[in-house]
């Protein structure tokens, strides 16, 4: 796992995402054309920068006196935004470059996601990048956004719509288009945005620097990214990493699924989709929350936006129906929440209070309720005190948006908020934007449907289990590193290297004949098991190379020469080395643990349930090498096998400990091997 080394993010993504001084290269005077937005965009939200328009065409642009070529401009300019053909761009950057300007924002398509030409293109921005001073955002990006200061460097349409209101969310995206639909959605919730960036084809900023400027930022609490692809593991280790030390959430949406969505991705915006397992594994590693659509992305920002992460996974469901109640139940025991009934007394207390009530858990208060709504603050503070609950969601539906209702309803909430600070309290309303809004005030997000709400105290409490973790840096330690042959090696060369790195391996012998495989049946211990030994042969029981629980020494040598007999006739090109004797292992559960090169992450440990569990099944979890054994633990537990592991129906539990050893710091010190 990536330590959190401090770096010039800060320093150098400043005058992108606050400028004090914004040229627009390519600017139009008309404010429907690309080059015409930004500078309408900024104006009519009163940007409080300064804006020089660049077009050697016009001596002024919207009103507003321009220049020739950006080295014309009187001052060096924080940012440019670059809106000219693909063919230009190259020789509009070095000019950028040239004249200081601290970074440059390409709005042009026809790169690295077009052809090789494009990609040449996008070589050379980078190789500007990278020799010069400048931050560069795109190419074929829908610019940046500063709510606070007004700052529009985009030609997004949606601002149209609805102009983003400064926030406490940084939203980060690799499309333009799919960022710019998060920014109107968001808005049109009243979820306020202060930073938006999208990266494009991340010639040199992208979204995992991008996040860790936002993990930085005193004025951003929740980060929201999406991407196809990364490129830079270390940067996006180092970033995620800092996001969970101080306490901001991040909510990632990464696409490329399937095959089918990766190869979309790669036409898209040349990014490499990845192995969708592996990322699962990095956002596990990392705390963060992957969102798997536009919905569950929003919510789970909206909500993060209150700052209150329950402190363990008990929730109390409150309710005018019981058939919501059970929905609300069913949707929270399955995402493994915990729904734990009121003590005896608590429901005895409530069953008195209400008689048509039914105060377990969901407690169901019935309409019955509202016709004394003293009963609902009962009821809640009764929840509160003695339930021991973190969160609680109250189903009201439209009943909570009545005008008689919403006064002392939400002053119901705000006191309980006030007094149970560390609650989560969320309401399932339905009503208008000012009554929703009265709810928000009170302290508590509101959703409409309650099984969102229930799904979003399953996220958020995941984040207090996140941020609550202590984890650091692991470092890699191992042996001397032995040579390895450049050719294919053996199941027992393999298994003598595992071994050096401390990986439990059962004892063997091999055997080149019938007689030194009964003497070394006989030394091990009956019963034993046969495998044949060949470099070439990596299937064994798909040749035959394989006879299992073998008790006497006439067995050992008839099952010598059935298994080599039978693995010469189905690889007569195979190198066979023998027969390797090994003392059969009963009982237990089958695992599998192993390593890839990950072209995106490298070293990457996948765990899993053997046999066919992982054929059929694909019952696995990944992780980044290296990491402690907690995190070996929390991979163990990620699988729907693990009952298995831990002793279900009366089994013996398995040595978690020694698992849990064998995939973290064992597998680490091979690694570095």
């Amino acid at each position: 796992m990536a330590a959190v080394q401090p770096n010039d993010v800060e320093d150098t993504l400043a005058p992108l995402l606050n400028p004090g001084s914004v040229a627009i290269i390519g600017a139009s005077d008309n404010p429907a054309r690309i080059g015409g937005r930004p500078l309408r965009y900024m104006r009519d939200a009163g940007f409080n920068g300064r804006i020089y328009p660049v077009n050697p065409n016009r001596e002024s642009v919207q009103e507003i006196p321009a220049f020739a070529t950006i080295a014309e401009v009187p001052e060096p300019v924080d940012t440019a935004i670059i809106a000219v053909p693909a063919r230009a761009v190259v020789d509009t950057a070095e000019a950028c470059a040239a004249a200081n300007v601290k970074a440059a924002i390409i709005f042009s398509a026809g790169f690295a996601e077009m052809s090789d030409d494009g990609r040449r293109r996008q070589d050379a921005l980078a190789a500007i990048a990278r020799t010069t001073p400048m931050r560069i955002v795109g190419p074929n990006c829908l610019g940046v956004y500063n709510s606070a200061t007004g700052f529009f460097g985009t030609f997004t349409s949606t601002i149209e719509a609805g102009r983003p209101t400064p926030g406490r969310v940084g939203l980060v995206s690799q499309s333009g288009a799919y960022g710019s639909h998060l920014s109107l959605i968001a808005t049109l919730r009243g979820i306020g945005i202060r930073f938006w960036v999208t990266t494009g084809n991340e010639c040199d900023v992208d979204v995992a620097e991008t996040i860790g400027w936002l993990a930085r930022h005193p004025d951003i609490s929740v980060i929201v990214a999406y991407a196809e692809g990364v490129c830079d593991r270390d940067r996006l280790f180092t970033s995620l990493a800092l996001a969970r030390a101080r306490g901001k959430p991040v909510i990632f949406q990464k696409v490329g699924r399937t095959d089918v969505g990766a190869a979309a991705a790669r036409t898209h915006t040349a990014a490499l989709a990845g192995t969708d397992a592996v990322y699962d594994g990095v956002f596990r590693q990392y705390g963060v929350h992957r969102a798997r659509d536009t919905e569950e992305m929003l919510d789970v920002a909206y909500a993060a936006t209150f700052g209150t992460f329950p402190a363990s996974r008990r929730v109390g469901l409150m309710t005018i129906s019981g058939g919501v109640g059970v929905q609300m139940a069913d949707e929270a025991v399955e995402r493994g929440l915990e729904v734990t009934p009121m003590s005896a007394a608590a429901q005895a207390r409530l069953k008195t209070l209400l008689p048509y009530a039914s105060p377990r858990n969901p407690v169901d208060i019935t309409a019955q309720a509202f016709n004394d709504l003293t009963l609902v603050t009962t009821n809640l503070d009764v929840m509160l005190a003695e339930g021991t609950y973190d969160a609680i969601v109250a189903f009201f539906t439209f009943v909570a948006a009545a005008k008689a209702m919403v006064g002392p309803i939400s002053e119901t909430f705000r006191e309980a908020k006030r007094r149970h600070p560390n609650c989560l309290l969320i309401m399932s309303i339905v009503g208008p934007p000012d009554i929703v809004r009265r709810y928000e005030e009170a302290g508590c997000p509101v959703f409409e449907d309650p099984a969102r709400a229930v799904r979003v105290v399953d996220a958020l409490s995941r984040f207090s289990e996140v941020f609550a973790r202590h984890t650091p840096p692991v470092a890699l330690t191992a042996p001397a590193p032995a040579p390895l042959p450049a050719a294919p090696i053996g199941e027992q060369a393999a298994k003598r290297i595992l071994g050096e790195a401390g990986l439990p391996i059962v004892d063997e012998r091999l055997s080149s004949t019938a007689r030194e495989a009964v003497s070394a049946a006989i030394e091990l211990g009956f019963p034993v098991a046969l495998k044949i030994a060949s470099p070439d042969i990596l299937h064994k029981t798909e040749a035959g190379g394989v006879e299992l629980g073998l008790a006497a020494a006439d067995d050992v040598a008839q099952a010598f020469a059935a298994v080599t007999g039978r693995a010469r006739l189905a690889r007569p090109d195979a190198r066979i080395e023998g027969v390797l004797v090994s003392r059969m292992v009963t009982g237990g559960v089958e695992t599998i643990l192993g390593v890839q090169d990950d072209p995106t992450f490298g070293p990457v440990v996948m765990f899993g349930l053997g046999g066919i569990f992982v054929d059929t099944l694909k019952d696995v979890a990944f992780r980044v090498a290296p990491f402690a054994d907690d995190e070996a633990h929390r991979m163990m537990r990620e699988l729907k096998g693990f009952p298995l592991l831990d002793g279900a129906r009366g089994r013996p539990r398995c040595d978690l400990d020694a698992l849990a050893a064998s995939a973290g710091a064992h597998v680490a010190a091979l690694i570095a091997a």
